[in-house]
């Protein structure tokens, strides 16, 4: 299959002297996390302690250490772009995922401006790997798609571009991951998951209803009531499934893919969707009592 990709010999993780670096705050917002997480993953293979890369972007062991867990001031881009240039991390998609993360935290326009202006126009912007390309035209339709029965088109937009950036910074991991499809999907769906509004734990599906290709075929507004109260409890029903089940039944019946289809976004093969899809129907329409329990 395409984009797959082999499991290499495990690595021994760099052993540095000092205090372990320590994780990220919980008042951290997704957005924000979405960065940080790359830029930790960066240092930790780097192999440089916190004294050595502080020396590099010229900022103190604790104000690096605050930074890369996420306390204090949300940081201005010349100095996350001094950290880019030395963990070699591409600063474009770096540069975007940012940028959406300080206007999230309520930075305003001209501050985002003010503080990335300099290192904006210095920074190169070299294309994505060249396995990214391809493999984002095989599947960003698919994306938008799956994205688009949880947010609206904004944040549909949004959590799709962050996905690729995402993938982007971390495509080394990708390569080394069993496969591609896989590790991307499994960027997506924390990406979507991050955006979308959850009632008590789980996400909301309700605005996917006026999507659906049974209520575009429906004319009359008693047909359009009475449909969209039973889709409305089906969607609940889906919402509270297992995360692999609800996956699998938005593709199969909110996206239309096929059992082939699904199986490939999903990078597992099609046998498991179609167990997963048979499971989660008996999960939502339990047979009556007198058949026995669900195995």
């Amino acid at each position: 299959m395409p984009f797959e990709s082999q499991v290499p010999a495990p690595q021994p993780a760099p052993v540095r002297p000092g205090r372990k670096l320590g994780p990220i705050a919980d008042t951290v917002g997704s957005s924000h996390r979405a960065w940080l997480e790359q830029t930790r993953d960066s240092y930790l293979a780097s192999g440089l302690t916190l004294n050595e890369l502080g020396s590099r972007v010229l900022m103190a062991k604790s104000k690096l250490s605050e930074l890369l867990r996420g306390l204090g001031l949300y940081p201005r881009w010349e100095i996350v772009h001094r950290l880019a240039i030395e963990l070699n991390m591409p600063a474009s998609p770096l540069y975007r995922l940012w940028r959406q993360a300080a206007l999230d935290a309520r930075k305003t326009g001209e501050w985002v401006e003010r503080s990335s202006a300099k290192s904006v126009l210095a920074t190169p912007h070299p294309r994505p790997p060249v396995e990214h390309e391809p493999f984002r035209r095989t599947v960003e339709g698919d994306y938008r798609l799956y994205a688009q029965a949880f947010l609206d088109d904004g944040a549909r937009d949004a959590a799709v571009e962050d996905t690729f950036d995402i993938l982007w910074l971390s495509w080394n991991s990708a390569l080394a991951s069993p496969d591609i499809r896989r590790y991307a999907w499994n960027i997506l769906r924390a990406t979507v998951m991050a955006k979308t509004p959850h009632l008590d734990g789980r996400p909301e599906l309700g605005s996917a209803v006026f999507d659906t290709v049974v209520m575009q075929s429906l004319k009359s507004p008693a047909e359009l009531t009475e449909q969209m109260a039973e889709s409305l409890e089906l969607f609940r029903a889906i919402s509270r499934l297992p995360d692999n089940l609800l996956d699998v039944m938005v593709l199969r019946h909110l996206c239309g893919n096929t059992e082939e289809e699904a199986a490939a976004l999903l990078g597992v093969p099609p046998p498991t969707v179609r167990s997963d899809e048979r499971h989660a129907v008996r999960v939502i329409f339990p047979p009556p009592e007198s058949e026995g329990p669900i195995e």
